[in-house]
């Protein structure tokens, strides 16, 4: 299945799923403790490298923009993707966490309900509004015209530019806790996936409506559903994934490797590559797998690079691979 390795990089740490981004062009990674490095998606070279404080707790891409909050300094960056240089900077409380940005309007703050919300425009980081009190939310998502939130059994919808609420949703258990992982997952412009306690899923409606999609016999992992290939994957916290149907939840394949399977779901031709700790299996249409690519170093994300490539890291790399056309 892998066609040949185009390039690595070594972090000089543990790769995870939250360190790194990809663009069109490029991709962004956290290494070194205290470093943010851009690189050329096609060649692996560096663009730029920048220091952004000690271990990021979030990291966006946005607009032609990086933004980046780091556990210290307390304080939010936002970075021109093209050169590395810092825009602007702004002060935030200790322990602020989650970043998400609508449009031209960044909104940090709400992690554990330790620190207020607070929004700033994305162009200059002229600050919008702040609420009086710390907000408690999971990692909010843009969605709807708006931005999604939620907390406990409730979730909402308020407007970027001034915190107005604008919708709100009663839900039929707690979000699951997944830190400062996504919680939600936009499925098109009227609907969003949202996943609940440790097994179920649900479907958010802009018309109000809220629908039991998937309730699992297993318990799935604290993050968040991926929508690839017209397809709802759900990662078991013990085993594999779970496909589902986006409009019936209905369980279309199970996939169970004799492994733990990590994060990530990409198409490549007519089917699906996944990854567990220590290799890549392509499945066809219908989940089967049907080739398996061993690798030497225990992976720990997957992410897809387009045009057949996908990106890894492992223990300590980050590594860009270029996968075979499957045979007809």
């Amino acid at each position: 299945m892998i066609r040949g390795m185009l390039w690595e990089r070594d972090l000089h740490q543990r790769g995870s799923a939250s360190s790194f981004l990809v663009t069109e062009d490029r991709v962004v990674v956290h290494e070194r403790h205290s470093r943010l490095v851009c690189l050329d998606r096609e060649g692996g070279s560096v663009l730029w490298d920048a220091s952004i404080g000690t271990w990021p707790r979030d990291l966006v891409i946005a607009n032609g923009r990086c933004l980046v909050l780091p556990q210290s300094p307390h304080q939010l960056s936002c970075l021109d993707l093209r050169t590395g240089a810092v825009l602007w900077h702004v002060e935030l409380p200790r322990l602020s966490g989650h970043v998400v940005v609508s449009t031209d309007t960044v909104l940090v703050g709400g992690w554990r309900g330790y620190t207020p919300l607070a929004a700033f425009d994305l162009r200059d980081g002229r600050p919008l509004w702040r609420t009086p009190l710390p907000v408690h939310t999971a990692l909010p998502a843009s969605w709807g015209g708006g931005v999604l939130m939620g907390h406990g059994s409730q979730a909402w919808l308020i407007d970027p530019r001034d915190g107005s609420e604008t919708a709100r949703w009663q839900l039929p258990e707690p979000l699951a806790d997944c830190e400062l992982r996504p919680v939600f997952t936009a499925a098109g412009p009227d609907r969003c996936l949202a996943r609940l306690g440790p097994r179920s899923l649900i479907r958010l409606q802009s018309s109000g409506a809220v629908d039991q999609l998937i309730r699992h016999d297993v318990d799935l992992a604290a993050e968040d559903a991926k929508f690839v290939g017209g397809v709802v994957w759900l990662r078991e916290s013990r085993a594999g994934y779970l496909a589902a149907d986006p409009d019936t939840g209905s369980t279309l394949w199970r996939v169970d490797v004799g492994q733990p399977l990590v994060s990530g779901v990409m198409r490549v031709d007519d089917g699906f590559v996944v990854a567990g700790e220590g290799a890549l299996f392509r499945l066809r249409p219908d989940g089967q797998i049907m080739e398996r690519s061993p690798h030497a170093q225990r992976i720990s994300a997957l992410r897809d690079l387009g045009a057949g490539e996908t990106i890894v890291t492992t223990r300590g790399t980050l590594k860009a691979l270029a996968l075979a056309s499957r045979k007809p």
